[in-house]
């Protein structure tokens, strides 16, 4: 996380859903205060996102419905500009998503990828400029994304990119600062 903040990744998302809260909110609250420039997000838990001061919460297929974490934040549960994101997998969600209002949306997966298998077959950037072309709020694009296929991402809508693997592969911090630069000079935000 370190890394690809201090490369200059827009936002880190802690997806670690086999620690228990107690950890988990330990690393979110590291990451929070190491992160510099780079959003925070954590998966699933919005206790622990609002408990150490997380930019936001991404929600997946198990987690609380969008439509009711948006309505508790919105009673004054949560700080102004609480970003609440959900993953989607089809337009119908990124519908849904938008309507219950979700501040982006993460979509895919695109490519075919080990660490996306149970999501689905690859959604294909065609379906990808259909759901970008759909809603109004950011799409993020996920799944199989690699410094080769980030610009078909972009050219299809996408605000920005998440990926796993290609930052993984970086040899070092600049490297990966390389490989970052080079998605924002595509046009990749997130």
């Amino acid at each position: 996380m370190r890394a690809a903040a201090a490369a200059g990744a827009d936002w880190v998302q802690i997806r670690e859903k086999d620690l228990c809260g107690r950890e988990l909110l330990g690393l979110a609250r590291e990451a929070v205060a190491g992160q510099g420039a780079a959003q925070v997000i954590v998966n699933d838990r919005l206790d622990v996102a609002l408990a150490a001061g997380a930019a936001g919460v991404h929600l997946g297929r198990e987690s609380l419905s969008a439509r009711d974490v948006l309505r508790w934040c919105r009673a004054g549960n949560a700080v102004a500009g609480f970003l609440v994101g959900v993953s989607c997998h089809s337009l119908q969600e990124a519908r849904d998503a938008e309507s219950a209002g979700a501040s982006y949306i993460f979509f895919g997966p695109v490519f075919d990828t080990p660490s996306k298998q149970g999501m689905g077959e690859s959604q294909g950037v065609a379906r990808l400029a259909d759901v970008c072309g759909s809603v109004a709020i950011p799409v993020v694009a996920i799944g199989g994304v690699n410094e080769r296929n980030a610009r078909d991402c972009i050219r299809s809508g996408a605000a920005g990119v998440a990926a796993i693997r290609m930052f993984q592969q970086a040899r070092d911090g600049a490297a990966m600062k390389d490989v970052i630069g080079r998605l924002h000079a595509l046009g990749a935000s997130r």
